[in-house]
């Protein structure tokens, strides 16, 4: 009679926590995309800043498009967990983006930037605020320590530094960043 009795509760206890992983599995999928729905919605309907404008942590500011990949995707101000739920995050310390400079933007590698992992060397990006058009091309990509942070420091060119988290198919938090370098194309 005990053996019966503990393994339905065994069965229970695993039923309860494959729904718990469910329920936020879901919720970080269905965050991410209605994240960019309506960050979508919010760039589509803005009108353009005066240049005096100083844009604000988690405001919609730039579409980053991949033609190669097929992917579009809206870039958020700021890198907190509100604006990464959101969509990729401009780092507030980093360059504006289009400007000279470092730019950089980091996503999740597991909803957003997910498809970095098919990107590569002469892809284009195309970033678009809602003044002006900026083109890129992939020029390397790059795995690092995190302690590596190169790819944030300042630049006296224009760049495009996109991270994530690698390797991509790790379950939970991942050992290594991955780096999209680009620069402007000529």
């Amino acid at each position: 009679m005990q053996p019966d009795l503990t393994r339905r509760l065994l069965s229970y206890g695993l039923i309860a926590t494959a729904t718990v992983l469910l329920f936020f599995g879901g919720r970080e999928f269905l965050g991410s995309r209605i994240g960019q729905f309506e960050a979508g919605r919010t760039f589509s309907n803005a009108r353009p800043a005066p240049d005096y404008f100083k844009t604000r942590r988690g405001e919609t500011i730039a579409k980053l498009t991949i033609p190669r990949l097929g992917t579009e995707l809206f870039i958020i101000e700021g890198d907190g967990p509100d604006q990464l739920r959101r969509g990729p995050g401009h780092l507030s310390d980093t360059a504006p983006l289009g400007t000279t400079g470092n730019s950089v933007i980091a996503g999740h590698r597991d909803t957003h930037f997910r498809v970095l992992k098919d990107i590569r060397k002469g892809d284009t990006i195309l970033i678009e605020t809602r003044k002006k058009r900026f083109l890129y091309t992939v020029s390397s990509t790059k795995i690092v320590s995190p302690g590596d942070t190169s790819s944030l420091r300042p630049t006296h060119d224009a760049e495009l530094n996109l991270v994530t988290c690698y390797p991509f198919a790790y379950v939970g938090n991942a050992p290594k960043r991955f780096v999209v370098e680009a620069r402007p194309a000529s």
